[in-house]
């Protein structure tokens, strides 16, 4: 069997591909949520993977759920017969991933490929930054099959675009275009297809250049700051700024712009 994500690793950059493209990348399945746990975890762990970009194989980013799983209870998908073991299914499957991406420290970069519907829009919405090709579309159509987001969506996509627009989009089910995506802050960046993975590595680059721990500190407080208080926050930032003081990369940041020269960061 094919592996369902493929990984490769360009010096501190890792590219994740949900490799199910005769599916479109649904993310539903107990396997794909197994792999994308173990590789993003796996590199969180690796202090010399400084960003991960995550994109999809063939034409779709991802669509979301697989709707011939979810057509019957008890078919290998998350609907089962009995509503108390659906819930756990939802607990120990897909809920996993958003609780996952939230704790990552390692930055994550979306590279949308082509169409995020569903879980798959909610998919991009768990990384830290979002570039899009111009042919991806989006759309939290949920409500369109007569259910909820049952992946964290809810949560997710508010703190991205705002409650107003959010609920629009949740309670509609439309689909929307790049172009529009990016005009409500969805996603950062509209390329033409061809260009997607070479911008997202410009982007990747460019904070993978950074100190690693310093990075990923920063990645931490932006997180923690959705639900925060300023005062914990506060607290938290100063906490991290000892640590970031302590490190070689600091010192070297500081020797370097004294002396006048690129610096070099090792991660220390």
């Amino acid at each position: 069997m094919t592996n369902i994500v493929l990984q490769q690793r360009d010096g501190p950059v890792l590219t994740v591909t949900l490799n199910m493209p005769e599916k479109r990348n649904p993310v539903s399945d107990a396997a794909m949520v197994d792999a994308l746990c173990d590789v993003l975890q796996a590199a969180d762990q690796d202090i010399g993977v400084r960003v991960v970009i995550l994109t999809g194989a063939g034409s779709a980013f991802s669509s979301g759920g697989d709707l011939k799983a979810m057509a019957k209870p008890d078919m290998g998908g998350l609907r089962a017969s009995l509503p108390a073991q659906t819930r756990r299914n939802y607990r120990y499957g897909i809920q996993r991933l958003p609780l996952m991406f939230q704790a990552l420290e390692v930055p994550v970069i979306a590279a949308i490929n082509g169409p995020a519907i569903g879980a798959g829009c909610d998919l991009a919405c768990m990384c830290d930054v979002r570039v899009a090709a111009q042919s991806a579309r989006f759309a939290e159509s949920f409500v369109k099959l007569g259910i909820t987001p049952g992946d964290g969506g809810a949560w997710l996509l508010p703190r991205i675009i705002g409650f107003s627009r959010a609920t629009e989009l949740a309670l509609t089910g439309e689909m929307i275009d790049a172009d529009e995506a990016l005009r409500i802050g969805l996603v950062s960046h509209v390329v033409p297809d061809d260009q997607l993975l070479s911008h997202a590595h410009l982007i990747a680059d460019k904070i993978a250049a950074n100190p690693a721990h310093a990075t990923r500190m920063t990645k931490r407080l932006l997180r923690e700051a959705q639900d925060a208080s300023l005062a914990n926050i506060l607290e938290m930032s100063a906490a991290m700024q000892a640590l970031a003081h302590a490190t070689a990369d600091n010192q070297e940041a500081i020797n370097a712009f004294i002396e006048r020269r690129d610096p070099t960061f090792k991660g220390e």
